[in-house]
């Protein structure tokens, strides 16, 4: 019984040929794409993607850690950016590094100054649906001149501008 090698090397081209395209294949996810998006304004609001966030000195992992932000959704503002860095300000001023994808384009604000009523409607005479302390965190869904509407657990309601941090005076926040 005589056996032809011819199989056997179509089987091994086969092979090659299928492991080449496997590497390809992985070289082409971890090539990063282009970005094709329009630039961003900086200055800017976002929030933070992580539970615990490390800042850090500088806009790179060998710059050493500067303080730890420790809180899922936390408004900061972007004021500087450097390649995949973003240099973020917190509400209390303090300034560090982060790597963009610690950080998300959802809104979100903190309530500011004392007990503020979050309104059913955007008017001083609105009924209250709930009373937020200072520092409660809150989604920011829009605002409209000098009322913003925000969801805090299963509230939903309107808040004066001047009693969040997280927008910017004159900013057009829509859906």
């Amino acid at each position: 019984m005589r056996f032809s090698a011819y199989p056997l090397q179509t089987m091994e081209k086969r092979v090659l040929i299928a492991l080449l395209l496997v590497a390809l294949l992985g070289m082409a996810k971890l090539a990063p794409a282009e970005d094709n998006s329009p630039q961003l304004p900086v200055p800017r609001f976002v929030v933070l993607n992580a539970d615990e966030v490390n800042v850090r000195t500088g806009p790179g992992i060998r710059y050493p850690m500067k303080f730890i932000l420790k809180r899922d959704g936390l408004p900061v503002e972007i004021i500087k950016e450097f390649d995949v860095w973003r240099e973020i300000r917190s509400k209390d001023g303090d300034e560090g590094w982060v790597h963009k994808s610690l950080l998300s384009g959802k809104r979100g604000v903190i309530i500011t100054g004392h007990l503020q009523a979050l309104l059913k409607e955007p008017n001083v005479g609105a009924r209250p649906v709930v009373k937020l302390e200072p520092g409660v965190i809150a989604g920011l869904d829009r605002c409209e001149k000098e009322w913003c509407y925000l969801k805090v657990a299963s509230y939903k309601g309107w808040i004066k501008r001047e009693s969040i941090w997280g927008v910017y005076p004159d900013e057009a926040v829509t859906k």
